[in-house]
């Protein structure tokens, strides 16, 4: 039996974009692996009021790959104590269309545009962020110190 392709099109992007839009933390994903698979495969559909906590993935395998395939996005990276050290825009289209974050980075990611999505890859199987993949001097996601944190990242990209 032949499987089937999943076109990466303007029907799925929407899609996705407008489960991302009507969901409590403003993104989403649409997965293209199976739970257990070698590599994390997805497109992640995030609205510019999406908070997405710093994080680093500890795993040496855990590099991780984003490239924009819709709308335009903001990378942050950090120091082990909070304070930025590299900013990077990327967006379908521009010069620059994604980035690779190597594992241990600090980082984080925002939308600088509604509808923005990005495909994301890293090594499987799919695995929870622990407390030590969580940055402890960022706040929680849905806390008002969170909606405050990401104000003042977005001001730094207009």
């Amino acid at each position: 039996m032949m499987n089937s392709i999943t076109p990466i099109d303007t029907r799925l992007l929407d899609a996705t974009s407008e489960r991302a839009r009507h969901s409590p933390r403003r993104r989403q994903n649409h997965n293209f692996h199976r739970d257990g698979d070698a590599s994390n495969r997805l497109l992640n559909a995030i609205a510019p009021a999406s908070y997405v906590q710093p994080h680093r993935h500890c795993d040496a395998a855990r590099d991780e790959t984003m490239v924009a395939v819709r709308g335009k996005l903001a990378l942050i990276v950090f120091a082990e104590n909070g304070s930025i050290i590299e900013t990077c825009t990327f967006a379908a289209g521009a010069d620059c269309v994604g980035v690779n974050i190597p594992h241990g980075t600090w980082h984080t990611v925002l939308a600088l545009e509604p509808g923005s999505v990005f495909f994301e890859a890293k090594a499987g199987p799919y695995q929870a962020l622990t407390d030590a993949d969580r940055a402890p001097w960022a706040p929680a996601e849905g806390t008002p110190a969170a909606a405050e944190l990401l104000a003042q990242w977005r001001a730094m990209f207009r």
